[in-house]
């Protein structure tokens, strides 16, 4: 259909960014093929009323890779997303230029299980909204349903400096062998995704410095413009599920990471070393309330016990899908049976996550934002949210 024909259209709307930046997006790949850097960055951009807003999802190998996630055939899958969703955008300018004049706070963003970089929009573009500049990782652990490299074609064609002379090499998601262990799996990519998050940073840091930088993707972004537009002292580390404990691993790497948030983080990939003070950095736990189980929250505990800075809070009605752009695009009915949508409107839960992040952002960013008028959500006080967690646990053990 085409847009605005559609009685539907309002409805399946990921929500636009509610601070005062206009919202530009671009994707970034660098050479050196697989163990190169990959993300969508999302930032305060100029008053881009030319600009087409992005895709939501880019290519139809990733509507393929969401089929092998979910168990279903791929030119079933396919036709479904691409039906329902295929001509979704996200509301962020694709390439608008940049909005010079200040320096903005870093955040690295790490996607779910069977995500990918384009579907956690709604969280990057409130945040670059509010005057964060977001980069949005596709991991290539082969935990995204999709994601590729670019290579070089063979080299009997002529070698052209344009993009016809790459082409995409896909990789897809890789499920459990049979007999396999899924901790041993899962902690090795949850190391490979910690060492994609620093290298963005490095790949940004190393952009804010001036240095040129080639993008395979070939877009007319200027990426000379970020130069000295970041602040190299404000910069954090968010992601969801297994983005969650990718988060953690992170901080526990580097430094440079101020803080960290882990939205209904998913605890299995952390190793064991992690729990012995190896995470020293602020950290917010946001959980759903039908998400989480008793073992997981006491992992969380283990690594925030005893420490102010770190603080669990649960959004009451929301599902561990509440987090990712799917929750505001699929109907009440499909979202409810696929688990898409809780029983909290999906806006509502969105600005609750987001709210506190960004009040937590700006107490330990030391931001001088308005931002604190959401404090009391960061202690679990408000509506529809509750301090800690909704789970029970068993009674602690004595020391």
């Amino acid at each position: 259909m085409e847009p605005g024909s559609s009685s539907t259209e309002k409805f399946y709307r990921i929500p636009k960014g509610k601070g005062p930046h206009s919202v530009g997006c671009t994707d970034l790949m660098t050479e050196n093929a697989v163990e190169g850097s990959f993300l969508r960055l999302y930032y305060p951009s100029c008053n881009a009323t030319d600009n087409e807003e992005a895709p939501w999802i880019p290519d139809k190998e990733y509507y393929q890779g969401l089929s092998d996630f979910l168990n279903m055939y791929r030119v079933v899958g396919e036709r479904l997303f691409q039906y329902y969703v295929g001509s979704v955008t996200c509301p962020a300018k694709s390439n608008a230029a940049f909005k010079l004049g200040e320096k903005y706070p870093l955040l690295i963003f790490s996607h779910g299980l069977g995500a990918f970089r384009t579907i956690y929009s709604a969280i990057c573009i409130e945040m670059a909204s509010q005057g964060f500049v977001v980069a949005a990782v596709e991991h290539r652990d082969e935990s995204a349903s999709a994601t590729y490299y670019c290579k070089k074609k063979s080299l009997s064609e002529p070698r052209e400096e344009s993009t016809s002379s790459l082409e995409k090499e896909w990789i897809y998601y890789r499920k459990l062998k049979t007999g396999e262990e899924e901790r041993c799996l899962r902690h090795k990519q949850v190391q490979q995704r910690a060492q994609e998050c620093i290298k963005a940073l490095n790949l940004i840091l190393k952009i804010n410095s001036g240095e040129e930088v080639t993008n395979v993707l070939n877009s007319n972004f200027d990426w000379n413009s970020l130069k000295d537009s970041v602040d190299t002292s404000r910069i954090a580390v968010m992601g969801h599920s297994f983005g969650g404990a990718t988060v953690i691993e992170s901080l526990s790497k580097e430094i440079r990471f101020r803080c960290g948030i882990a939205l209904d983080a998913w605890m299995l990939p952390v190793g064991d070393d992690i729990y012995q003070n190896s995470v020293q950095q602020p950290l917010l736990f946001i959980n759903s309330e039908k998400f989480q189980w008793a073992d997981n929250i006491l992992k969380m505990k283990k690594l925030s016990s005893n420490d102010t800075n770190k603080k669990m809070i649960t959004i009451k009605g929301s599902v561990h899908q509440s987090f990712p752009d799917f929750t505001f695009v699929s109907g009440g009915l499909i979202g409810r049976f696929f688990k898409l949508k809780g029983e909290i409107d999906p806006n509502e839960a969105i600005d609750i996550s987001n709210h506190a992040s960004l009040a937590f952002l700006q107490k330990h960013l030391s931001l001088k934002k308005d931002f604190d008028q959401w404090d009391s959500l960061v202690d679990g006080i408000g509506p529809n949210v509750i301090p800690g967690t909704n789970i029970d646990l068993p009674p602690a053990e004595p020391e």
